[in-house]
């Protein structure tokens, strides 16, 4: 009998759901959309900021996780668990949660992996470093190839380690985000 995911330690989840890096697909945008979609029509008279397609499947011809990621923000106003709730019955799994901040995966089942897969980062407004970083790396391919050569690197290494393949990164993007919050300013 399989271990329901709730009962899993976090290395029988790491070795569940490993580290794995694919090239591009163009498919991911219609994954994000298509979720951007239901994501509206299961908040449809709140007042959503924004809702935003992040992360290496945001960024056009490198290697990614076959995992799209999407930044929901929220009015600093708004119950965040109300929209906690609301997303957890329409069946998205709790990752993490802070005082203001709640990570949500969808698509991990306790054979692996689903066909499709997402990770929802539901924020405040205003709170969204990703936006900067994903949009440093569209404007400079030259900069997402040296990330797609950093990612491809860890990868084997921290196969089975997400926090130490994640850490690992955390250098690289904090000087690129921080060199896009200087050339984009006030942009967001």
């Amino acid at each position: 009998m399989t271990k329901p995911l709730s009962d899993m330690t976090l290395e029988e989840l790491w070795q569940l759901f490993p580290i794995f890096l694919v090239p591009h697909k163009k498919e991911w945008d219609d994954w994000y959309q298509n979720e951007e979609k239901q994501l509206l029509q299961l908040f449809p008279n709140t007042s959503i900021k924004r809702i935003s397609h992040i992360g290496s499947t945001a960024i056009p011809n490198i290697w990614a996780k076959n995992i799209v990621d999407i930044l929901l923000e929220i009015p600093e106003t708004a119950d965040l668990q109300y929209f906690k709730k609301q997303l957890l019955d329409a069946g998205y799994l709790l990752m993490s949660e802070s005082e203001k901040r709640v990570s949500f995966n969808k698509g991990y089942t306790e054979a692996g992996f689903a066909q499709k897969v997402f990770h929802l980062h539901l924020r405040y407004q205003g709170d969204h470093d990703e936006l900067y970083f994903r949009d440093y790396l569209r404007e400079h391919p030259e900069i997402a190839k040296e990330y797609e050569r950093l990612k491809l690197a860890l990868w084997k290494e921290y196969e089975h380690n997400r926090d130490a393949y994640t850490d690992a990164k955390t250098h690289f993007i904090k000087k690129y985000t921080q060199q896009a919050k200087k050339d984009y300013k006030e942009s967001y």
